[in-house]
């Protein structure tokens, strides 16, 4: 896991700072598990723009992940561990013994040739997936499901890990990536070990052109703009435009914005706001 810096020969590459991708192992996917995949350019069904700065982009296929790591007693090995356009970890390829192929989220220090499981009985080791209630305590976790049988739902970035602290009854107390502590039904599945990348955050584009290629167009700061378009905007000089807001006028910090009869609220120990 490593990023290159690069020599300022040009003003793209002054500040760049890219990931060398030294895990991955190749660079052509799984054609019967890929997808097409087709943006709207922040468009809805009548062609009227809902989501602003968005649009362009590289033309993308779609990589068919298993979330639900359903393939309970059948081992796998990995093949390859991959680039995926669609989000910020790595994937790995598993090929299962009965000849079924899969893509599963690349957890941290996986290796090509290692042999994973899924199962209620399973060791917990990096890349098995099991009950998070069969897992020892302070188990690094990642792909953690809410619902039974949904799939994973969270912890799914690059880097991203969370970590069992506490078992009662029917749930399992889980502290997650943004410092929020709450309860997951024991019975649902996780996958052991950190997610891979963890030097996503270091990137750096170095230049707009490389936001485009991703489908992100420029974006006007509220400041800039005139009061008519936007509730920052306006005042003699670079004024500060006041309490940071969004166009509508939702205030960006200390408005609180979660529903308090939201039903998952009761599960919350810890908010990550306190």
């Amino acid at each position: 896991m490593s990023v290159k810096k690069f020599n300022p020969v040009t003003p793209g590459l002054r500040h760049k700072i890219a990931n060398t991708y030294a895990e991955v192992t190749t660079d052509k996917p799984e054609k019967s598990l890929l997808a097409s995949s087709r943006t709207t350019a922040g468009r809805n069904v009548q062609g009227h723009m809902t989501i602003r700065n968005v649009g362009g982009g590289h033309k993308q296929r779609y990589r068919i992940i298993d979330f639900k790591r359903d393939k309970h007693g059948v081992p796998g090995v990995v093949k390859t561990i991959e680039y995926d356009p669609n989000r910020t970890a790595f994937i790995s390829l598993i090929f299962y013994k009965d000849g079924e192929k899969r893509y599963i989220l690349a957890p941290e220090g996986i290796q090509v040739g290692q042999e994973i499981i899924s199962g209620e009985s399973v060791a917990p080791e990096v890349g098995n997936a099991m009950q998070i209630g069969k897992m020892p305590l302070g188990s690094i976790i990642h792909n953690i499901e809410l619902q039974l049988g949904r799939g994973g739902a969270i912890v799914r970035s690059a880097g991203g890990f969370a970590q069992l602290s506490a078992k009662d009854g029917k749930y399992v107390v889980v502290k997650l990536p943004s410092g929020e502590s709450r309860m997951v039904l024991a019975t649902c599945m996780a996958t052991i070990g950190s997610v891979s990348n963890s030097d996503h955050s270091l990137v750096k584009s170095g230049k707009a052109g490389r936001k485009r290629w991703l489908g992100r167009r420029p974006r006007v700061r509220g400041v800039a703009m005139n009061p008519v378009d936007h509730p920052m905007g306006g005042g003699e000089g670079r004024a500060s435009g006041g309490q940071p807001r969004s166009r509508t006028g939702l205030y960006s910090r200390g408005k609180k914005t979660r529903n308090p009869n939201k039903a998952s609220n009761k599960l919350i120990i810890n908010s990550r706001k306190k």
